[in-house]
């Protein structure tokens, strides 16, 4: 509560280096590596804890001559040892790099600009088309990132912070974050480092995803899509911005022999809570069929196993399929076979999502190697 003088002339503004900013990292103090009350010094980067007489920024100012100093909360900016606060609206493109803002009417202009951007490092960039940088086997985050970044109403969603200021999860925020600095047209590098946000992702998956080690993009789109839609809703019947955009629905038939139905259902103790069965019945030839709608956020298609044998030439043969065969396993007469436990299954797309996601498996494991399907997918739009 104590009074802080303001002044708008301060005789260190000509020592802020913008060419050494970098806000992409986590804000924890590079001495006492705590996080609260973190300023940045704006001479050479570097994060301090406190402006206090016995806090680390004051002492850093004291060594080093570095006068200029930025809250990493509030934004302000004062000036150490002296103590006052410094209000230049030359420090505002700084803020804006910090914490970049949209207004909802920039929203509508996005996806009109075809105007680049020039970073201070004169590097060349286009708005939501910025590079990110891969931090030790994290490729599969960058992907991730790139596709969600397409996915309009998503990104107009995160773009503003009020759309989610109710939510208390980090990863929701560091998210946010994440797409508004994307989508930035005044940063300072022409990358953005997706850090802070690859640091909340191993908190929340318990580091089931974690730097330095590789991971299948679909298993993390999964969990990701997953996780912010638990995140988001305020109750547990209420929809997100997550299910608007990708969730549809399946019809699922299920045919099995009548006595294993009935051996798993005494095994189960006929409890199926996950599904919700629509219509059930037995058919004569001794078959029981049953009809359930299950919903999805990602449709699996599977690719045909490539051939045995080479040409003339004498090289493999790598097939290209049309992606409406592969689309054929969900038009309700395509049968499926499963192994266990032992049926056959149809399935109908009853509703199409905003947005639809499509993945390939292509690597499968055995006891020996990791086998890659080389099948190439023909894609027509």
């Amino acid at each position: 509560n104590r009074q802080v003088e303001v002044r708008r002339d301060c005789p260190y503004l000509d020592t802020v280096n913008r060419q050494v900013l970098d806000f992409d990292f986590e804000k924890f103090c590079s001495v006492s590596l705590s996080n609260l009350n973190v300023y940045a010094c704006l001479v050479c980067g570097k994060y301090y804890q406190g402006r206090g007489k016995k806090s680390h920024a004051y002492t850093h100012s004291l060594e080093a001559g570095h006068h200029v100093y930025i809250n990493l909360r509030t934004e302000k900016v004062y000036c150490l040892p002296d103590g006052y606060e410094i209000n230049d609206p030359s420090l505002d493109d700084i803020r804006h790099v910090l914490y970049p803002r949209f207004s909802r009417e920039q929203l509508e202009q996005l996806d009109k600009n075809k105007q680049w951007s020039r970073a201070l490092d004169g590097s060349d960039y286009l708005p939501g088309m910025v590079g990110l940088n891969n931090i030790q086997k994290t490729d599969f985050v960058n992907v991730t990132i790139q596709s969600l970044m397409r996915v309009t109403p998503l990104r107009n969603f995160f773009l503003i912070p009020e759309n989610y200021q109710h939510c208390r999860s980090q990863l929701v925020h560091r998210f946010g974050e994440l797409t508004r600095k994307i989508w930035h047209a005044r940063n300072f590098k022409g990358q953005v480092s997706p850090h802070e946000f690859l640091q909340a992702v191993m908190k929340a998956s318990k580091k089931r995803f974690r730097i330095g080690v590789q991971c299948e993009p679909v298993e993390f789109m999964s969990w990701l899509l997953n996780t912010l839609h638990a995140d988001l809703r305020t109750s547990k019947k209420s929809s997100s911005i997550i299910h608007k955009c990708f969730q549809g629905e399946l019809e699922v038939v299920k045919e099995t022999q009548s006595k294993a139905i009935s051996e798993k259902k005494e095994s189960d103790g006929e409890q199926n809570g996950a599904l919700k069965i629509t219509d059930g019945q037995i058919e004569n030839n001794n078959v029981a069929a049953e009809t359930y709608r299950m919903p999805f956020l990602m449709l699996g298609l599977d690719l045909p196993e490539p051939p045995l044998f080479k040409d003339v030439m004498e090289k493999n043969i790598i097939p290209q399929v049309p992606l409406f065969n592969i689309l054929k396993k969900f038009d309700g007469e395509m049968v499926t076979t499963t192994v266990r436990p032992p049926a056959r299954m149809r399935y109908r797309v009853t509703k199409l999502p905003q947005y639809l996601i499509l993945h390939m498996r292509r690597f499968t494991k055995n006891n020996f190697f990791r086998e890659k399907n080389p099948t190439l997918g023909e894609f027509f739009f």
